[in-house]
């Protein structure tokens, strides 16, 4: 079964106050750099990543990554997802992973993979605490329905109209799930690292 990877690099970084918060150093490295750690290559037969960001892009082709231009991010994320989606075309199911859950690793997106492998006719999600967040992967039925999305709507559309199709990947570290979207968030989410854990809102933006 061929399981492609869209990693989602080309929000606009509204709610955090600067012009690009994916490349805020996180851990040592650019935030977008987390995304592609996380990406598991042997889990997929192919990666792509939707930016509008050129630095972003040109590390994507250095990683051996399909870089995919959005040329207007301002459109929302089902933009990126329906670019996402044209670029893999030989997909019979795709992940759909955000770019800033800096603490999401690779060894949970290889298990997420494997746990959808089990029901590859579901959507498959990871969760703690019945809460569900991201990455998710969508088997090929699915794919109309993500391409007829519009402006600012994910996945979270198709999973809401298919609740009987949700399998939940349950996690033992919430703060894999957390994203970032403020400065703030970012700092917190780095305390709670050096704390070990503190609570965080799990938001699901796909």
């Amino acid at each position: 079964m061929k399981i492609g990877c869209v990693v989602m690099a080309a929000g606009a970084s509204a709610r955090f106050g600067r012009e690009n918060k994916l490349l805020t150093p996180f851990g040592g490295k650019p935030l977008y750099r987390c995304a592609f750690a996380a990406a598991a290559r042997e889990a997929f037969y192919a990666v792509s990543v939707v930016s509008h960001y050129e630095e972003i892009l040109s590390a994507a082709e250095a990683e051996g990554f399909i870089p995919v231009y959005n040329p207007a991010p301002e459109d929302g994320i089902s933009l990126t997802v329906s670019l996402g989606l044209r670029s893999l075309p030989d997909a019979d199911a795709l992940m759909f992973l955000v770019a800033d859950q800096p603490l999401l690793s690779q060894t949970t997106v290889s298990e997420l993979v494997s746990f959808f492998l089990e029901d590859p006719a579901s959507i498959a999600a990871p969760a703690c605490g019945g809460k569900r967040g991201n990455p998710v992967i969508f088997p090929k039925a699915f794919f109309p329905e993500l391409l007829a999305l519009r402006g600012d709507r994910g996945g979270s559309g198709v999973i809401k109209a298919h609740p009987d199709a949700l399998r939940l990947y349950p996690l033992a570290d919430e703060r894999e799930l957390f994203d970032v979207d403020t400065v703030e968030a970012l700092f917190d989410l780095a305390k709670s690292t050096e704390n070990g854990g503190t609570h965080y809102e799990i938001r699901t933006h796909l």
